[in-house]
């Protein structure tokens, strides 16, 4: 069989089967941008003839990871709201009060390709300028999940006292929803179905009963996901119970919202009980443990969902109060804030972290019969991963295996040496070859100094912890 490409004499992770699916001295063909035989090397070698062939001796093969949340438009504030309370109402909005578009596009292109050389291939994204941040998807060639980030709250919502009802204005609701109509009429499917759009209402706390209800239907008509917060705060609880006197899965129980259309993001503050009907209901659910972890010093329910039987996904979210989107950084995370929150050292392995950045987080997020493993007919999203690093050495393989456990809680992206996406190689020898990453970081630096001179005022008077500490010496 002739094919485009084969990568052989790895350890080949196909993550088919109940585990990751090991594969000693593996090898992968692909023709065009298809996988289109996976499986031992003599066999591959042997029945077909490849126009190059990539020595994977010493190297991982496996499928790309999937970042199922993240904001890239607001990562031009990354490290701005850590270490306070009220992060989103102190940290984020006084910044995003003093931003512009171009601003938000040129944080996301940074952000895409801290994503790329970490390992990350297919990134679900949801934010606000989304017609204007999907063009860096379509110049870097990475995977996207898109959706315009929907709400009805007014821009200067920074001046409104944490714990006061929000104010909404149907007019912007109405504006931000046929951006995302918009988004999904001219984007979804492009890039050789590279380009997929969700809808993506904020929260239920966010926009009127209304508009939720009219993004329900929108959602059937384009038969499409929903990507949505989902009781992520005690801020969200605390508006639902003011304007509802009800918490928000309830509620959104009550309007046949929890259906195999939804991406529920968080679930920081559900309840088991709540928790258990999110997965009964057949929604997905987006953990984002490091981030949750820094902004709430919470761990989200995953256990207890996936235990109900629902489908999980991994994200990284948002650079303000993570500062990394790093999916090994989410897998590791995982692990071990479960481990400590159930007292237990065997919950979570390794392995389960990473199908949940893989194939379980492709099913979660409605693409796992593209992505997520390695298996004839699946896209040829892969990486290459260097094992001859300090933090990935020894290579033992008996009497027990130490490739997964590295892989999750040793390492740190850096060890991703080859990045294929839809067939097409993205990075070689840690160079990006569609983006000239250092000006793409120069203007991000150029928008993010404008932006923070902009702000002063408005971070002053939101009184940011961060901004106290270091006008108290501590930063």
């Amino acid at each position: 069989m002739k094919v485009d490409l084969i990568i052989a004499h790895g350890y080949v992770i196909t993550m088919e089967g109940k585990g990751v699916g090991m594969i000693a001295d593996g090898a992968v063909a692909v023709r065009g941008n298809t996988i289109v035989a996976v499986g031992r090397s003599d066999e591959i070698l042997s029945n077909c003839q490849a126009d190059q062939l990539i020595n994977a001796t010493n190297k991982l093969v496996m499928p790309g990871l999937i970042d199922a949340h993240i904001h890239t438009g607001i990562s031009i504030y990354r490290g701005m709201a850590q270490d306070m309370s009220h992060w989103m109402q102190k940290g984020l909005w006084p910044f995003k009060k003093n931003s512009e578009e171009d601003d938000a596009a040129a944080g996301s292109l940074v952000n895409i390709i801290e994503g790329i050389k970490a390992g990350t291939t297919t990134f679900c994204d949801y934010d606000s300028s989304m017609n204007r941040l999907v063009q860096n998807y379509s110049k870097v060639g990475a995977r996207a999940r898109v959706c315009e980030m929907i709400n009805q709250l007014p821009d200067d919502i920074s001046s409104i006292p944490v714990g006061e009802l929000y104010p909404f204005d149907p007019a912007i609701g109405e504006r931000k929803l046929q951006a995302n109509i918009r988004l999904i009429e001219q984007w979804h499917g492009k890039e050789n179905g590279r380009i997929t759009c969700l809808f993506g209402p904020q929260g239920p706390d966010m926009l009127e009963l209304e508009l939720l209800l009219e993004v329900k239907a929108l959602a059937e008509k384009y038969d499409t996901l929903i990507h949505m917060h989902v009781a992520q705060g005690d801020r969200e609880i605390a508006q639902m119970e003011k304007r509802y006197q009800k918490r928000s899965i309830p509620f959104l129980d009550e309007l046949n919202y929890l259906d195999r259309r939804l991406m529920a993001v968080h679930l920081t503050e559900a309840t088991k009980t709540e928790t258990q009907l999110v997965a009964m209901r057949g929604a997905s659910m987006i953990c984002c443990p490091g981030s949750i972890g820094i902004i709430d010093g919470l761990v989200p329910p995953v256990l207890d969902f996936i235990e109900a039987g629902g489908k999980a996904a991994l994200g990284s979210d948002q650079a303000p109060g993570n500062n990394c989107n790093n999916m090994f950084n989410e897998m590791k995370f995982a692990a071990i804030l479960n481990k400590v929150k159930r007292a237990d050292p065997r919950v979570f392995p390794a392995w389960q972290a990473l199908r949940l950045a893989t194939i379980e987080a492709a099913q979660a997020i409605g693409l796992d019969h593209e992505i997520g493993s390695f298996r004839p007919g699946k896209k040829a999203d892969i990486l290459i991963i260097n094992l001859l690093e300090a933090n990935m050495t020894p290579i033992i393989t008996d009497p027990i295996r130490n490739l997964v456990p590295n892989l999750v809680y040793s390492a740190r992206g850096n060890e991703v040496e080859t990045v294929l996406i839809d067939g097409q190689l993205i990075m070689e020898e840690r160079k990006l070859l569609t983006v000239d990453e250092q000006l793409a970081i120069k203007k991000a630096q150029e928008a993010a100094n404008e932006i923070s001179r902009r702000s002063k005022n408005d971070i002053i008077a939101a009184g940011s912890d961060v901004y106290h500490m270091m006008e108290e010496g501590y930063l």
